[in-house]
């Protein structure tokens, strides 16, 4: 059975390539398809307890059935095209993954309605070090059809749970400098509790689990960043406020 794999962040230079299509004779699991490559890449197979995978852009536990053509991502702990894939849903949504630059400013604007009383902005920016190393610039990285429908299931999922008007998402990709953003999240709302609340859910969510993987680079030499095994948790309300 063929099956197409895909491989991103440190897991993507254990093997040497971002996909490989076997043609696996017994593969009938995520498991199967696992296993085939720590067998070939012993540091490959080191990971397992860190990753997570998806199968056609849904994520998947490793016992989970395949089928012949299926899409397999390993997908490892999450960082928290040149074109833009954008959503904007009847709410009034926009959910972004661009190479281009991002202005806090404009998602905040694009929120903003006579309705609203507040709007609450997490404006993600790159810093200078990494655990007590410089830090030069970053590259930022994603399985970006499966992160695009994550970011819109968080949007849908803020809008169950909180009394929001709309929510602006985008995540910039490759290179970065120091100083530069990397995420916008914009929401608006009536009242700023809902907006507050809002903003820490969707940032938190985004988090753990889109796809999206950063490398660190220094002086003398880079790093994939350490992260959280990416896949869908629940979410627990903080025990601090907000500062």
């Amino acid at each position: 059975m063929r099956v197409r794999v895909l491989f991103f962040g440190k897991l993507k230079e254990i093997v040497g390539r971002a996909e490989d299509s076997p043609e696996l004779a017994t593969a009938n699991r995520v498991q199967d398809v696992f296993e085939h490559y720590a067998e070939r890449f012993p540091e490959f197979g080191r990971f397992r307890a860190s990753i997570a995978a998806a199968v056609n852009q849904q994520y998947a536990e490793f016992s989970a059935p395949l089928h012949a053509n299926d899409e397999i991502a390993f997908l490892p702990p999450v960082s928290g095209g040149s074109q833009a894939a954008v959503d904007s849903q009847s709410r009034g949504d926009i959910c972004e993954i661009t190479r281009s630059p991002l202005r806090a400013e404009i998602s905040a604007a694009e929120v903003k309605a006579g309705a609203d009383g507040a709007v609450v902005l997490f404006d993600g920016i790159v810093r200078n070090n990494f655990k007590g190393r410089e830090t030069q610039y970053l590259i930022y990285e994603a399985y970006e059809p499966m992160a695009l429908a994550k970011m819109r299931e968080i949007c849908a999922e803020v809008h169950l749970r909180f009394a929001i008007d709309r929510v602006v998402m985008r995540h910039r990709l490759g290179r970065l400098e120091i100083g530069e953003t990397s995420i916008v999240i914009a929401v608006s709302a009536a009242h700023r509790a809902a907006a507050f609340d809002a903003c820490r859910f969707a940032i938190d969510t985004f988090k753990r689990t889109v796809p999206i993987w950063k490398k660190e680079f220094f002086r003398d030499g880079a790093v994939w960043a350490e992260g959280e095994v990416p896949g869908l948790q629940p979410f627990v309300p903080p025990d601090s406020s907000i500062a």
